[in-house]
Parts: C-alpha cells; sequence; structure tokens
C-alpha cells in the first residue's frame, strides 16, 4: 500500500520539487498539492493522506494554525518545512502536534526517509538539531510560564515504561532501545505505545516533550 502524501507550499518551484521526488518512489503517491494552509487543511480533509508536508510561513493560513487544525481533526502525520532550523514557529508547531520538521534544503533521500518513517508512526527524533528544539521548547516554556517540574505525571507509567521515555527522549529508535534494555523490538512498541496511551500523548515527539517537562530527562543530556 502506498502512503498517501500532500505537500504544502506557496513556493511552486518547492512545492513541484518535492512532489516529484516522492513521486518517483514506488511507495509513495502525492495525492495532492496545496498552495497555502487554507488549501492544505482541505486536501487533508478531501484525500486523508498519511503524511502532509507542509511549510511554516505561507498566506492566507500559516502553517502553524493548518497544523493545529489538522491535527486535531485527523490522525495524518504533519512534517513542517522550514527554512530556518530555528525558525521560532518550529516550537509552536511541536506543541500543536507535528511530528517533526525538515529545512527545505533537505536532502532527496532524507525527504523520501522522513516521510516514511513518520508514516509508520515514527519522528523525526534522530537528528540532533530535533533533540535541540525540545530542550529549548520546554526551557521557552518554563521561563515564560514559570511552570513548575511535574514529575507525578509519570506515575501512571511502569519502571519499564519511564525507562523508555528515558531512552525514547535520548533520541534512540526502537531498535537501539531493545538492545539497551534487552527484549524484542515487539516489546519496544509495545512499551511506547503504553506510553502515549497512558500520557494521552499523540506521538514520540510529545514523548520527547512530556519527558523534558517533566524533568525525567534535563535539556543537554545526553
Amino acid at each position: 500500500m502506498s502512503i498517501r502524501v500532500v505537500v504544502a507550499d506557496d513556493q511552486e518551484l518547492v512545492r513541484s520539487g518535492f512532489s516529484m521526488i516522492l513521486e518517483a518512489q514506488r511507495d509513495i503517491e502525492v495525492v495532492a498539492e496545496a498552495g497555502d494552509g487554507a488549501e492544505a487543511v482541505a486536501a487533508v480533509q478531501q484525500h486523508a493522506p498519511d503524511v502532509l508536508l507542509l511549510d511554516i510561513r505561507m498566506p492566507v493560513m500559516d502553517g502553524l494554525e493548518a497544523a493545529r487544525r489538522v491535527c486535531a481533526q485527523s490522525c495524518c502525520k504533519v512534517v513542517m518545512l522550514t527554512t530556518f532550523d530555528l525558525d521560532d514557529y518550529v516550537y509552536e508547531a511541536l506543541y500543536a502536534g507535528a511530528s517533526g520538521f525538515l529545512l527545505k534544503d533537505v536532502r532527496r533521500d532524507d525527504l523520501v526517509h522522513a516521510v516514511r518513517v513518520v508514516a509508520a508512526g515514527d519522528s523525526l527524533l534522530a537528528p540532533t538539531v530535533t533533540r535541540r528544539l525540545v530542550a529549548d521548547i520546554v526551557r521557552r516554556r518554563r521561563e515564560e510560564t514559570a511552570t513548575e517540574v511535574t514529575p507525578q505525571r509519570l506515575d501512571a507509567l511502569t519502571a519499564r515504561e519511564v525507562e523508555t521515555l528515558r531512552l525514547l527522549a535520548r533520541g534512540l529508535s526502537n531498535a537501539e532501545i531493545a538492545t539497551t534494555l534487552f527484549v524484542s523490538e515487539h516489546t519496544v512498541k509495545t512499551h511506547v505505545s503504553n506510553v502515549l496511551s497512558k500520557l494521552g500523548l499523540r506521538d514520540r515527539v510529545q514523548a520527547v516533550i512530556c519527558a523534558y517537562e517533566t524533568g525525567l530527562v534535563m535539556p543537554g543530556a545526553s
């Protein structure tokens, strides 16, 4: 079964370029393109794609608001596209439910890999820059709201689920977590699923944010 993708960017050359790269893959189908956020939301409603590649800066409705609506109204995974790796909107996008982000100068192979990873239910956590962003998100939120660390939120988790969350927050893949905990990859998937369910989280990115917010992992920790 093909991975269904919507590509949303107000720059036609960027949009068509990404679409051509993805369409060249046997397992990926671009079902629609959109030139602004409102069109992106409508395309998701009409075509029910697996993944939405969504530019942050767009007319009519920006990518941030579009991400909020798509994540709230569907199971479609959202990957934000940005020109700058420290664009402030990226922080808000991750809180809105986006599964990760890509720079617009992403390599062809990395773009394809990202779509496959997100469609499989994973998130773009491996790159160091993403972990830095998540840590910075939490730091900013605490400074702005004076939010206290609330480790009690993790009380619903078993000891093994807490350890799984800790390793996930460090950017480890399921296979790497399995090796570290000496369990099967299937068991890790079960632990991750339980973590998301018990904490009411959409995906692994939000789980990582939770790990930082509760003090389970500290910014700067490896």
